[in-house]
């Protein structure tokens, strides 16, 4: 049996299939979700929903999971084909004891993995995914006889809860690329559902991911969105990936809108009729939400938070925000607009909603916005064992560097931020970033800059400068 330890990850579990993990490495993986299920529920038979995605190997692993949950006792109830979001949704609808959504979202083909979650519209934190891999890796597993149940056409149900509320009365040309992922099947026909009119992206079913790896900050999917747009006179672009818990936008001029302005653009839109809400922001994500008049005139408050679906899920949950959002894509709606967990199809649905509220072009919406320069999410190699004391030591060296007054392109650092990496900010409001990733052997880097594109490549300069001199950093995935 193979199970790599390093696959429980901070908030979601992830190897590469026979290399990282075997099939008798899921199997146990099953047992162990089985038994902390029953542990948290004080239940012999919880209910549990699985799917999966469309990967040649998904099914298979599905099935092994599956066979370890009901050896422990749990009740198994499968709702075939499907998105994360689907899943969540199904634990409400269904009101169910636990989801697990094997999955690998976006990562390349070879990787799988599972999504899981006990309290409904959260899934595992840090603390769940180590107890977790405290029962796997020791095999402390119950013992029990459950049962498996099929059920059908649960996806129509799931469509139609999003189309029914969410109908818009102005026609917006859409492209809705899925990079060959799963969420071909079920995003062009929910948009085209609420009143759009889809131009579909490879939006066909292909487990070898023909063109690019399904992820809307993919820098290639990026650009085909863009081209579509433009050919097709399109109003928006959506991009989805593997999984179809985020999305990325492209505007009507084939311009990407990185995806914490459109959380900020879609934050302005609710303000106006949620006053006094919360908003929950991830560390990557742009420093507008911090003084931006609409959201202060409408006494809207904004908290910087960790990175991660997990995080920004439960923090959603905990202080009853109206919404979060991540640099990502993963946007997170609370009541009345959702149920608090991340689903990319809703997320374009809210930009739609939002388009038809201003009643302008989305490069028109965009530019009511100050002008920042942003990076991409720029992800340099480190070593899942070392990247921890990495980003521990260039914390330690940045509040060095502002106790000493060391400027950054003529700028003090006024503000650090260390509920996630370090994000450290400038007099003029630019800020750079240092975490280390959550699921895969890397750091991540994000700067912004609201006065020049030199700034923002000077401090990427100041920060890849700290990281080189470590000796730990191999290549970046993209580079400005």
């Amino acid at each position: 049996m193979i199970i790599n330890p390093n696959g429980f990850r901070e908030y979601d579990a992830r190897w590469i299939f026979e290399k990282d993990i075997d099939i008798q490495g899921i199997t146990n993986l099953g047992k162990g979700l089985g038994t902390q299920i029953i542990n948290h529920t004080k239940k012999n038979n919880p209910r549990v929903i699985v799917g999966h995605d469309y990967r040649s190997y998904s099914e298979k692993i599905k099935k092994a999971l599956t066979q370890g949950l009901i050896s422990t006792g749990c009740n198994v109830e499968d709702i075939g084909l499907s998105l994360s979001p689907m899943v969540y949704f199904a634990q409400f609808n269904l009101n169910s004891d636990g989801i697990a959504m094997v999955t690998a979202s976006h990562n390349e083909n070879g990787w799988t993995g599972v999504k899981m979650g006990i309290k409904k519209g959260l899934t595992h934190a840090p603390e769940e995914m180590s107890e977790l891999k405290e029962i796997t890796l020791n095999s402390k597993f119950k013992s029990g006889k459950g049962r498996f149940k099929e059920i059908e056409d649960f996806k129509k149900i799931y469509m139609q809860d999003l189309v029914k509320k969410n109908k818009i009365n102005k026609k917006i040309k859409a492209v809705v690329a899925c990079g060959n992922g799963t969420a071909g099947v079920f995003a062009p026909e929910i948009l085209k559902g609420i009143g759009c009119d889809v131009i579909e992206l490879d939006c066909k079913l292909d487990w070898s991911f023909p063109k690019y790896n399904p992820n809307p900050e993919d820098l290639k999917m990026l650009h085909a969105i863009s081209k579509a747009v433009k050919d097709n006179n399109a109003d928006i672009g959506f991009g989805f990936d593997g999984d179809g818990d985020r999305c990325g936008v492209i505007d009507n001029q084939g311009n990407e809108i990185f995806s914490d302005k459109i959380g900020l653009l879609i934050a302005r839109n609710l303000s106006s009729s949620h006053k006094n809400s919360k908003f929950i922001v991830d560390v990557k994500s742009t420093g507008l939400f911090t003084n931006d008049e609409i959201l202060r005139n409408n006494k809207c408050k904004t908290i910087y938070w960790k990175t991660g679906h997990s995080h920004i899920k439960r923090k959603v949950n905990i202080e009853k925000a109206l919404a979060g959002f991540e640099k990502s894509g993963h946007f997170f709606f609370n009541e009345p607009l959702g149920y608090g967990y991340d689903d990319g199809i809703n997320s374009a649905i809210q930009v739609c909603h939002l388009l038809v509220n201003q009643d302008k072009k989305m490069s028109d919406v965009i530019k009511d916005l100050p002008i920042t320069y942003q990076t991409p999410t720029m992800a340099p190699f480190c070593k899942d064992e070392e990247k921890y004391k990495v980003v521990d030591n260039i914390v330690k060296q940045v509040q060095d560097l502002k106790q000493k007054n060391i400027k950054i392109d003529g700028q003090s650092i006024t503000d650090i931020l260390t509920v996630n990496g370090v994000r450290f900010s400038l007099e003029d409001g630019s800020w750079g970033l240092i975490r280390a990733s959550s699921n895969k052997p890397s750091l991540v880097v994000v700067t912004e800059s609201s006065t020049s594109d030199d700034r923002k490549i000077k401090i990427f300069e100041f920060i890849d400068n700290l990281l080189q001199k470590t000796g730990k950093i191999g290549e970046y995935d993209q580079k400005i």
